[in-house]
């Protein structure tokens, strides 16, 4: 439902991220969501949209481990879902491996930036690239991906500025993810924007509803009712 509500109201693109590892299915990282779950998921996203570009995530260790197992899963993925890319986390080496996905026809868009799948390469989901030296290599990764193929790079929590410099340096769309105003597009999780998750609260996420606080509202509403039987009336009996 909330894919076509999207749909229903004109976004471009819709994203069936791995991030539904921790806003659907509980766990405290992507990490162990599966190319099944996502085929899952993202079937049921493909079910309800007739307009908006469906953009898969692959999965850790999906892709990572061979240009053969990349193009296996990524082939899964298109031929199950019907979606119209994959997403792949990574700069220059996975660049092999965009190369392979374009060359038989599978759209790629990169990531860099915060990569949550190399959580524990990195330990913390702070603000990525600050220093010159990784800004530099982040700059250098969206030239290379941008070069293998990739159609748009999400950047995810940079700083601005640097945002701004990989924007206005490669040929391919940025979509920004708490990297500032320059990027060509935004994106953020629904469950984050809705208010669902209460407990995630980043400087970069706008919240436009509160929707938790509604739904216990709403659950609260309905216990009273059918406790002082208010629910069902006649009106809504047989």
């Amino acid at each position: 439902l909330v894919a076509k509500y999207l749909d229903q109201v004109g976004i471009d693109i819709i994203l069936v991220g791995d991030s539904l590892a921790n806003v659907v299915q509980g766990h405290e990282t992507t990490l162990p969501v599966t190319v099944d779950d996502m085929i899952y998921h993202a079937k049921a996203v493909k079910r309800a949209v007739k307009n908006a570009l469906i953009v898969v995530d692959m999965p850790f260790m999906s892709f990572q481990t061979s240009p053969d197992d990349a193009i296996r899963n990524a082939g899964r993925i298109m031929k199950e879902v019907g979606a119209g890319a994959v997403k792949l986390e990574g700069g220059a080496y996975i660049a092999d491996i965009v190369k392979h996905l374009v060359k038989i026809g599978i759209p790629v868009m990169g990531h860099l930036g915060l990569t949550p799948q190399a959580i524990n390469k990195f330990g913390t989901y702070e603000v990525r690239a600050r220093d010159k030296d990784e800004a530099d290599e982040l700059l250098k990764d969206a030239h290379i991906l941008s070069e293998a193929g990739v159609f748009a790079i999400v950047l995810e929590k940079i700083p601005a500025a640097l945002a701004k410099k990989v924007t206005e340096s490669i040929p391919v769309p940025t979509i920004g993810i708490g990297a500032g105003q320059h990027c060509d597009g935004q994106v953020l999780v629904v469950y984050d924007m809705l208010g669902l998750t209460e407990e995630f609260k980043p400087r970069f996420v706008r919240r436009y509803n509160e929707l938790a606080e509604i739904m216990r509202d709403a659950f609260k509403k309905y216990i009273h009712d059918v406790k002082t039987k208010q629910f069902p009336n006649e009106k809504e009996s047989y």
